[in-house]
């Protein structure tokens, strides 16, 4: 079978699905594979940034997600059981402030729907790209795929890989990057949240010496922990059994000990995120572009992975729009990903550099380091223009500051 369409994403999640939804609508036909034959996706990104909550409400979506998420209205940060940082969301005054916590089934599954009731928007579930397809020139010129239904090919003057942080496109194109490691993997799991001891608004962050934690309410009565471990220690810490991952969550959340005896009960309740970023100096080839995870990996600080595959999706889609109204030729359509590149960059950047300093602060070890540590998160936190000024780095590069609103205009 052989499907002929204008742009081809690969990935179905909140970076491919809001580009095929933004260029659907400005009546660019568009086709999604994903290989995923359901949204039911675990401990993926959840954390949705203020600067997305305002495009998601630009671009119509809010309401439909309505009841299925909660706003978070402040971030505390603990170390040695001292608060030495505080937040109040409600502070930062934009008309959206708060960033919210979002199941990606829902926002995956209202994404979908939206989409469907458009008729240049065609999504292909259980389809797995399995080659690209390339012109007589050498540019991209499309997908070979595998699905429920043989080998398909869709053909298209754009492809984009929207496909994550092991993108298999970007292999397959062969595109030059460079993976950085961190010094430690994360440990998600999730819990029942312990209503009547702590408030579900709240982001909490748990540090004892090199020893932290992320406790992230979720929807719809749950709190998803992450924790740190040496890069690679994975192996190491099941050797030594449920027990040291009990003694961590005692250490860090003694409010979370019953509850973590209770409900892990294996490894298997358990997932490692691997920790790294990635840098890819050129985002596009002819007939091809990247977007999302794929083009720029972020680590899991201050849940920027979400925040920026949607700012990804909105930047790009007029770009794409603009190239196909001049003709969609391989030079307009690269020269398209070129703007799109140079325009999202600097963001990305800034991004990156506030999560590795975080990184950083939160690895430091020994009584000065951590003293340091503590310290600085003290000044930061008696200072309400550093706390704006640290924040707004990561949550508020889009919106201008003035009074919050109840909705805002729809479309870009």
């Amino acid at each position: 079978m052989t499907i002929q369409t204008s742009v081809c994403v690969v990935g179905g999640g909140p970076a491919g699905l809001t580009l095929a939804l933004e260029l659907a609508r400005r009546s660019v036909p568009v086709v999604v594979l994903e290989a995923s034959g359901h949204f039911n996706r675990s401990f993926r990104g959840e954390s949705v940034s203020p600067d997305s909550v305002w495009l998601l409400d630009r671009l119509g979506l809010l309401d439909r997600l309505d009841g299925g998420y909660v706003q978070m209205h402040r971030m505390e940060i603990s170390d040695s059981g001292h608060t030495v940082f505080r937040a109040e969301f409600s502070d930062f005054r934009y008309p959206h402030p708060f960033p919210v916590e979002l199941p990606q089934p829902t926002l995956l599954a209202a994404l979908a729907e939206a989409g469907a009731g458009l008729s240049d928007f065609r999504l292909l579930q259980g389809a797995t790209a399995t080659g690209l397809l390339y012109d007589g020139e050498g540019a991209v010129a499309g997908v070979r795929a595998r699905t429920s239904e043989g080998e398909t090919e869709v053909r298209a003057m754009l492809t984009v890989a929207a496909d994550g942080r092991f993108s298999k496109v970007r292999e397959m194109a062969g595109i030059e990057y460079r993976k950085v490691p961190l010094e430690r993997d994360v440990i998600w799991l999730k819990l029942p949240f312990p209503y009547g001891e702590w408030d579900d608004r709240t982001y909490r962050v748990r540090i004892r010496g090199d020893q932290h934690g992320l406790f992230i309410p979720t929807r719809p009565d749950s709190v998803r922990v992450g924790f740190n471990i040496p890069k690679g220690g994975l192996r190491e810490m099941r050797q030594r059994g449920l027990g040291a991952l009990y003694e961590r969550l005692d250490l860090l959340a003694p409010e979370l000990s019953g509850a973590v005896r209770d409900e892990v009960r294996s490894w298997s309740d358990t997932s490692m995120l691997d920790i790294f970023t990635t840098v890819v100096p050129r985002w596009a080839v002819p007939g091809l572009t990247l977007i999302g995870d794929a083009a720029h990996t972020l680590t899991p600080i201050l849940g920027q992975g979400v925040n920026h595959a949607i700012i990804d999706a909105v930047t790009l889609a007029p770009l794409v729009e603009k190239a196909m109204g001049e003709g969609g030729s391989t030079g307009a359509l690269l020269s398209a990903s070129e703007v799109f590149q140079r325009e999202r960059e600097a963001s990305v950047a800034r991004s990156r550099a506030l999560q590795l300093r975080q990184e950083r602060l939160f690895t430091l070890d020994g009584a000065v380091g951590a003293a340091w540590r503590r310290s600085l998160y003290r000044v930061v936190s008696s200072s309400p223009w550093l706390v704006r000024k640290v924040l707004a780095g990561a949550y508020f590069q889009l919106q201008e500051p003035g009074e919050r609103v109840a909705k805002m205009q729809v479309g870009m």
